[in-house]
Parts: structure tokens; sequence; C-alpha cells
């Protein structure tokens, strides 16, 4: 009876995690349990795995190779040299706290130096199918720890054998993605507050283009009586609607690394957020959420779905009413500043409120 039968779990996931480099390199080290018809050791395995990121799949394509010398368990036979190389499809998972889970099938060759057939029945040369799960522990954006357990079966001399490799490596991230470009958005001039002009000797009376009448009282001099403004701290020259409160708002909120969850640096933003609309219940917001430009349009849309709920569901566990509430996520669309420098996308990873009177 065989002494291994491995049925690799499959993990529930949801999008694969965007990278930022083209290729992932791991130098491998491990342990080869042997099922007991091939009559050899467990042994030490030795390889390397190189993964390409560059196609807009959330299937990763990988080349595996493994090397091993392995001991006959049958007297008078001696070692043999065991190499693997399997071309192999890897699916990465969202984050679980700081472990990026990962599973991977695909297809091999195996080739035995020593096979004795006559008396082990094993073949010198034969291909297999693998499946293997693991994780990656990353140390930061170009270094983590991998860990791989991967089944291979293989029909053998008229029977089905398998081996089981543990796996562990350094997990090195190379060659920069290029970022896109952002599309080129002609600016919308921004209605410019309205300036008394100063006293000129130029007989010519000064001419001003139609504009909101900054009146005595207002001191946001946002064209909204201070009695009746109750967003008294508008900047100048922000779009403002009849109760002195701006019409889209950018919330500064920070999340975690490729997640929706919201980082405790950001909790005081949302919270006066909350105060507001548990003040003013007259008012609805839309929560939108908006990506920068890396990784692929399809996991940066449901990221950016995921922001805008999560900041949705905070508000509502701070007592605003969910009849007030709405969201939706835009991706990487609409970019308010460059996508080529890190200051850019940080502009363009933002959460955008839209206030609306009822």
């Amino acid at each position: 009876m065989k002494r291994l039968l491995l049925i690799p779990a499959l993990l529930l996931g949801t999008v694969a995690m965007a990278t930022d480099y083209n290729y992932e390199i791991t130098p491998l080290i491990g342990y080869n349990i042997a099922e007991g018809n091939i009559d050899v050791d467990d042994y030490t395995v030795f390889g390397a795995e190189l993964q390409y990121n560059g196609f807009d799949s959330v299937i990763k394509p990988e080349l595996s190779l493994l090397y091993s010398n392995a001991d006959y368990n049958i007297a008078g036979l001696k070692d043999t040299d065991v190499w693997r190389v399997a071309v192999n499809g890897v699916y990465e998972y969202d984050k679980l706290g700081s472990i990026i889970p990962l599973a991977k099938a695909g297809l091999g060759y195996e080739h035995m130096s020593d096979d004795y057939t006559s008396v082990t029945g094993n073949e010198g040369d034969c291909a297999f199918v693998d499946v293997g799960v693991g994780a990656k522990i990353p140390f930061n954006d170009m270094l983590a720890l991998k860990l791989e357990a991967v089944y291979m079966l293989k029909y053998n001399d008229a029977r089905f054998d398998s081996n089981l490799a543990l796996l562990a490596g350094l997990n090195i991230a190379f060659g920069e993605k290029a970022q896109k470009a952002a599309p080129t958005v002609e600016p919308t001039p921004e209605p410019e507050p309205v300036i008394e002009p100063e006293p000129t000797p130029e007989p010519a009376p000064v001419v001003v283009a139609a504009a909101p009448v900054i009146v005595d009282n207002d001191t946001d001099k946002d064209g909204v009586l201070n009695d009746k403004d109750i967003c008294p701290n508008t900047p100048m020259g922000e779009a403002v609607n009849s109760d002195g409160c701006p019409a889209t708002v950018t919330l500064h909120v920070k999340f975690e690394n490729n997640s929706a969850e919201i980082n405790p640096v950001s909790f005081d933003v949302v919270q006066k957020y909350a105060d507001f609309l548990n003040k003013y219940t007259n008012y609805s917001a839309k929560i939108v959420g908006y990506t920068d430009s890396r990784g692929s349009e399809a996991y940066n849309q449901k990221l950016s779905e995921k922001r805008a709920n999560s900041i949705m569901n905070s508000l509502v566990e701070k007592g605003v009413d969910s009849k007030q509430l709405s969201a939706s996520g835009k991706g990487e669309a609409n970019p308010v500043a460059d996508n080529s420098t890190s200051d850019g996308r940080a502009q363009n990873r933002r959460i955008e409120a839209e206030l609306t009177r009822n």
C-alpha cells in the first residue's frame, strides 16, 4: 500500500495580489519524502524557482528546477541523482495579516541517473503532475520567506508513485515594472474667490466676472453667511452648497498595504466625518474609492470598492444611519496627480465623499 496520499487543501480567496516587479527568483532547500514503492530513502532537495509577473493575469507562470542525491534502501544498489524540472501556474491570494497564501499546479519531468528498473521498477525518465500550497512572509517589498509543500505524482513502470517535497527559500523580487502613464486630463478651472479690486488711478472701471458675492460676516469667504454656514472653515475657493459645506471632500485615509483595513492613524479622520453626518442627518454621503495605477485594472477596481465599503461600514459602526450612505469604487480612473511618482500615487490613492442634501 502506498504510504503517501496527499490531497492539497484549496484555499478560499479573492483577487491575486498585485506586485510592482516582473520577476521573482527563489533559491530553495528542503526535504523529499518518497513513497515506499520507489525504494529510496527520504532525501535533501536543492533547487530554485523563477516566477514571471509581467502578464495581466491572476495566474503567474513559474519554472521550477530541483536536484537531489538519493540513496536506495536495497542492499547492493548505489545512490542516484534525481533531477526534476516543472512548469507551474501560481495563484496568490489576498494577505492574511502579513502572510500571502499561494497555490500552484503544473507538469514536470524527472530524470534518475541510476534507476535499476529491473530491481525497483523505477523508470529513469518519467513525466509527473504536481500540485502545491504555500505562503510568502514578506520582509519588505522585494524580499520574503517562501514556504511550500509540493506533491508530485508520476506513472512509473505501470504503477503510480508519489513524492512530497517540503521546501523553504528566500524569495527575491526584481525587474521593477514600468508604471502606466496617467491619462492626460485637462484640469477643470476652479472658481476663483472674488477679491475686491484695490483702488487704481486708472479711470477705466475694473470689470469683474460674475462670482459669489463676498458679504460681511462670512469668515471663510465662501458666499454663505456665518449664521447659515454649518461648515465655517471651508478652504477659500472650494465649491460649496447652500449650507457652506463642500460638495465633495477628500478624506485623507490611510489603509494597510494592498488591503481595505483602515490604518489606525486615520481613525480620527473617519470619526470626525461620522460626527458631522450624525449631527446633520439631512445629508447623505456617497463614498467613492480610488487607487493609483500600479497592478491590474481589475485588481484596482475591486480594491477601490473594498476600501469604499470599509469606510462606509466604519461610519455605520460610529452611529451613522446606513440610509445616509452609499459606496462605490472607480479603481485607477480620474487620477489627480502623476502616477509615475510616489507622491503622485499617494495622492491618487484617495477616498472622496460626495455630500447631498436630502
